[in-house]
């Protein structure tokens, strides 16, 4: 890796940040800081704009780009690799399903749209989100603490939603507990943090919305307690989701054991659910002494690319609307997707895959709209490849 990670580290500095600085997708910039592998297009123009960014808050730039060997990591996925990385050419931009391409294709709605979810059935399942999904609903209903770990448009946000339609769907006597985490940062200089007095609010808020918040820090975790305990003697189970927890301070995370260690006699109070992008994993390493206690009770699932289901991820999504895949997309334009969202590296760096949810839709839906221009009555590779 570059001694560049280091250096953003130390400064509070997100990946996102250098990508906006580098005009360059967030998987690339993470390619580059963690594996030292530079984007195939514009890198003179790249390197220079992150070294205007750093030597404009006074860090130095040419120090920066030294490679130093990357220590291992520890995680319960062994492609994490492949979900950090990416090429600046692999993704597009958000795409929408043009009326005309519709009618080209027969189609009413955009299959790959957010309101084409419109309960569990709609969700697409592999074995490992199978296992995710249940991983979370056994944590909502019989405690817990897991931390549900994917790159932008893995489907996160989408197990989230599930797991809230099968709490209510069930009448499980479950009670979901969601911060806000509007501009939510990672410390105070670039924004507002999640602090451990801002969850006790919202825990006291879903449960008791007519009491009037403690003021003195003492008597506000009484009545957290209070208010916990009182749910659960009426037969309720408690579980807290705290989305984009990538961002919240080290500190917090630290705090969150406490409030997983609230007990009514032997049961827990409060399971606790964290939803967040690979930055997530590095503030729970192992190596990080200031949470180890977290570390030591947090569950960490990664959710790996679709990979040898993308076909069955496409074929889901159209069949949904009536639609054979066949109709859509010929047997050589999987293939090209595949091959358009994948990077070989070479050697036993192996292949980068961003075969996750969004980066296909997006990807099929332009070769849609492509297709529809050029006349062309089923997406091909060529397609594919003209985009």
């Amino acid at each position: 890796m570059l001694v560049l990670k280091s250096l953003m580290q130390a400064h509070g500095i997100e990946q996102s940040a250098i990508a906006a600085v580098a005009r360059v997708s967030q998987p690339t910039i993470s390619q580059l800081v963690n594996h030292a592998v530079w984007p195939k297009r514009r890198t003179a123009e790249i390197r220079q704009s992150i070294s205007d960014y750093l030597t404009g808050r006074g860090i130095d730039a040419v120090a920066a780009f030294e490679v130093v060997r990357a220590a291992e990591t520890t995680r319960t996925d062994v492609s994490q690799q492949a979900n950090e990385e990416g090429d600046d050419n692999m993704l597009l931009a958000k795409q929408v399903l043009l009326p005309a391409t519709k009618k080209h294709f027969g189609l009413f709605r955009d299959p790959f749209a957010d309101d084409a979810l419109q309960s569990a059935d709609d969700v697409f399942t592999t074995p490992d989100i199978r296992y995710v999904r249940e991983a979370l609903l056994q944590t909502a209903k019989h405690g817990g603490f897991v931390a549900i770990i994917g790159e932008s448009g893995s489907g996160k946000s989408t197990l989230r939603r599930d797991l809230i339609d099968r709490i209510n769907s069930e009448r499980a006597p479950v009670v979901v507990i969601e911060p806000h985490i509007i501009a939510m940062e990672d410390n105070d200089k670039k924004g507002k943090t999640l602090k451990a007095a801002s969850i006790a609010e919202a825990i006291i808020n879903t449960l008791a919305p007519l009491e009037g918040i403690k003021q003195s820090q003492e008597a506000r975790y009484r009545q957290l307690h209070r208010v916990l305990k009182d749910s659960s003697n009426a037969g309720y189970s408690h579980v807290l989701i705290i989305e984009e927890a990538h961002s919240l301070p080290l500190p917090t995370l630290k705090h969150l054991k406490r409030f997983y260690e609230l007990e009514n006699g032997f049961k827990k109070l409060l399971s606790i659910v964290l939803i967040g992008q690979p930055e997530l994993a590095d503030k729970l390493s192992e190596r990080s002494m200031e949470v180890r206690e977290v570390v030591q009770r947090c569950e960490v699932v990664n959710l790996p690319p679709l990979g040898m289901h993308l076909e069955a991820f496409l074929k889901f999504k159209f069949e949904r609307l009536g639609k054979p895949l066949a109709d859509v997309l010929d047997a050589s334009a999987i293939d090209a997707i595949k091959a358009r969202l994948s990077h070989d590296l070479g050697g036993k760096r192996g292949v980068i895959s961003l075969l996750y949810p969004l980066a296909i839709s997006n990807l099929t839906i332009a070769a849609m709209n492509l297709s529809e221009k050029l006349g062309v009555p089923v997406v091909n590779a060529d397609v594919i490849k003209g985009l």
